[in-house]
């Protein structure tokens, strides 16, 4: 398997710790976004969208999509599961996962700051309108996560909600966001960061860093 992403890319590091729960390891390849490498013909070949991430499977499929990638590996791999028993509990799972991929990360995506910024809005409310947005969405997380056990997202293991998590509280730090009022997801965080799975994906670990 070869994985293409970057290392600040909130959707690759999600990718990167479902490979290291699962115990697999895939190859890298690095695009930088500031760059431009994701809109190369090379790699729109792989993703027409131009997103990271991608991943090239031993069979020689191309996966895009971060979520479906893991909903892949878990239909491949799974054990250790990134999904609860339970038809409830899956769905509530997802739900918090899909409330990040879908409606917190995209206000943070390098193409839609890029054409804010295009339409002429100034730095500083580029800024504010991604942190208020990711601020908003966090705090409906904590009100999800509101009377389920613990220490992680929903129960005593790691699964997809909280690959899912981490990658996104990266994000609201790097946007000044204020997390002390979160303590369900303080917690989760502190639970998954203790992990080599979740420390080894972190984007200071990668190659590509800058």
């Amino acid at each position: 398997m070869k994985l293409h992403g970057y290392f600040r890319s909130s959707a690759a590091w999600r990718v990167r710790i479902a490979l290291n729960l699962k115990g697999l390891t895939a190859g890298q390849a690095f695009h930088h976004l500031r760059h431009g490498g994701q809109r190369a013909p090379a790699f729109l070949r792989l993703n027409p969208q131009g997103l990271v991430p991608a991943l090239e499977t031993d069979s020689g499929a191309v996966l895009t999509q971060s979520l479906a990638i893991c909903e892949w590996l878990e239909e491949g791999w799974p054990a250790p599961p990134l999904l609860p028993p339970g038809h409830d509990a899956r769905a509530a799972v997802r739900a918090f996962a899909l409330a990040i991929a879908c409606d917190i990360h995209p206000v943070q995506n390098l193409k839609v700051l890029s054409r804010l910024r295009g339409l002429g809005l100034p730095e500083e409310a580029v800024t504010a309108w991604a942190r208020d947005t990711i601020a908003e969405g966090l705090a409906a997380c904590e009100a999800l996560l509101a009377g389920q056990p613990g220490p992680f997202c929903f129960g005593e293991a790691p699964g997809l909600a909280d690959l899912c998590l981490v990658p996104q509280l990266g994000n609201a730090r790097r946007f000044g966001c204020d997390l002390s009022g979160l303590p369900r997801i303080g917690a989760a965080e502190a639970a998954c960061t203790a992990l080599p799975a979740f420390r080894d994906a972190a984007p200071e670990r990668q190659a590509d860093a800058e």
